[in-house]
């Protein structure tokens, strides 16, 4: 028996052996072509890839800004890609904006060449997706909706969606869904007249992004579902425990953490949890939509909320399946609730955190809004006209783009420019080094100057197609224009009716959790006009 038992250890240890030396040997065999084509990059350990370099030089950047933390408040321009993810600028410096590096298995091609960024944006072949380990990761939070599929059920899902999102659709819902819910929004703690100021207006700290991630919330649950925040705001709350259950281990993105810390997260509750948050939004979310269907039972379509008109388009394709309707609707509900919400809610919070700063542009901002909007309220004629909020928008997201990458799978060998990528490498462009390379940008890249865009991106650089803060190519995410314009609403209502300066509290410390959100809020000082 015991002659029985050790064969099949041996057996098991030998096949686990087998496996894991075949993977190393596909990933080495992926690095030599890469380097055929005189692409560097750091020499991996065995079976482990980068991962212990990765962590190394990330231990040593964090105990660095832990040293100089009382200076970060004196640096608001820095550029924080050294910070969050300082081993791609560490081999940047010695390898280029071309290099190849790996993690464990999985070979990885770091790209922020403008030429080859704008080759990936022209590219239109399904062999290039989203690389399927982290869409494995994202499945509880996002389903199999448009932000992690592939192929051709995200070629068939992005057809259904991409017409409910053209800009005079959002323009005209956004405008009347936040005009609906308020006149202008005022932060959650009201202005004491206790708290005055030597003119004697009232001011309050506010703690900005608890607000606008409200805020936010309430517009998406109107626009998807017609129901107000307090409807909504289970499904919220349960996606961003979601995500910050999946975003609090350092290896979300390249398995940074410890393979002893790993096994502790799957043996842990968290995974449970996780599982059983999952269940409860897809519940809830269904549940919603069977009761906005009941309540809208022959409404004509111009009244119809943007789920119900995305449920008729999966329907009336036959070639799909009822199932699919379920499931394309639950999944691109929780899609449009994370996408549409956090990184909204979260632009914004930057866009007021450098405005406190430069007060120079919420004059422009004022005047701009009492030009061009009537009763200094802006409408859907007068949204497209704000184009000092745009430039300031823009700049923004230049400067702190939510997402941080575009990431990309090669599925089959392809050609990118006179790159050959071959099949099962990632490829990866850092959004914020791309937007802060003088090269692209000038001398000042590192500084907000909105002036740059009174051109339009075109004008704004050497490269237009560097300015990726919604991605980039046929994947573009589709909520660019709900995003902008819901910005240029949010800011205008805001500025228009108060003043603000950033916070003696506030804390400048960007943090990546899955987006790229101020790590400890946004506190300003504000005040009415």
């Amino acid at each position: 028996m015991k002659l029985v038992f050790s064969v099949a250890v041996v057996g098991i240890l030998s096949w686990i052996l087998s496996v894991y030396g075949n993977l190393w040997h596909e990933s080495q065999r992926l690095r030599k072509r890469l380097q055929m084509q005189g692409i560097k990059g750091p020499p991996p350990s065995f079976l482990h890839g980068n991962l212990p370099d990765m962590q190394r030089i990330q231990s040593q950047a964090k105990a660095a800004s832990t040293c100089n933390s009382d200076l970060s408040d004196q640096f608001l321009a820095h550029d924080y890609t050294a910070t969050l993810f300082p081993y791609f600028e560490h081999w940047r410096k010695q390898y280029g904006l071309l290099y190849t590096y790996s993690t464990g298995m999985k070979q990885h091609l770091y790209v922020n060449q403008p030429d080859l960024v704008r080759e990936m944006n022209q590219c239109i072949t399904l062999d290039l997706g989203k690389p399927t380990y982290i869409t494995n990761k994202l499945a509880p939070m996002l389903g199999n909706g448009i932000l992690r599929a592939n192929g051709l059920s995200w070629a068939q899902q992005r057809k259904l969606v991409a017409a409910e999102f053209f800009m005079d659709k959002v323009k005209k819902s956004i405008v009347v869904h936040y005009l609906h819910i308020y006149a202008v929004p005022a932060p959650h703690k009201k202005l004491s007249p206790a708290s005055s100021n030597s003119k004697g207006s009232a001011t309050a700290e506010v703690k900005v992004d608890v607000d606008l991630r409200g805020f936010s919330a309430d517009v998406i649950s109107r626009v998807c579902f017609g129901h107000s925040y307090s409807k909504g705001k289970e499904v919220f709350s349960k996606l961003r425990s979601i995500q910050k259950a999946m975003s609090k281990h350092g290896g979300f993105l390249f398995g940074l953490s410890s393979f002893r810390d790993k096994l502790k997260h799957l043996s842990s509750k968290k995974q449970n949890e996780i599982a059983s948050l999952e269940k409860e939004i897809e519940s809830l979310i269904w549940e919603l939509v069977e009761e906005r269907k009941r309540e809208c039972s022959g409404t004509s379509s111009s009244e119809k909320d943007l789920m119900q008109l995305l449920l008729e388009a999966a329907m009336t394709d036959q070639s799909l399946g009822k199932d699919f309707s379920k499931r394309f609707i639950v999944d691109n509900c929780k899609n449009i609730y994370f996408a549409g919400h956090e990184t909204t809610a979260v632009a914004a919070s930057w866009c007021l955190m450098l405005l406190a700063l430069h007060p120079e542009w919420q004059t422009r901002i004022r005047t701009e809004v009492a030009e061009l909007c009537p009763n200094g309220v802006p409408d859907a004629d007068s949204v497209p006209l704000l184009k000092t909020v745009a430039m300031v928008i823009k700049e923004v997201l230049r400067l702190y783009p939510p997402a941080a990458f575009v990431s990309r799978e090669a599925y089959e060998d392809i050609q990118i420019g006179n790159l050959n990528v071959p099949k099962g490498v990632c490829l990866w462009t850092l959004i914020p080094t791309l937007h802060r390379d003088p090269e692209i940008w000038g001398p000042d890249a590192n500084e907000f100057k909105p002036e740059r865009f009174s051109e339009g991106v075109s004008k704004a650089c050497r490269f237009p197609h560097a300015y990726v803060p919604f991605g980039l190519g046929t994947r573009l995410c589709l909520g660019k224009n709900f995003a902008m314009v819901q910005l240029k609403v949010v800011l205008a209502l805001i500025i228009s009716k108060f003043s603000f300066s950033l916070s003696p509290s506030y804390r400048h410390s960007p943090a990546y959790r899955m987006i790229v959100e101020p790590g400890h809020g946004v506190h300003i000082l504000i005040q009415e006009i």
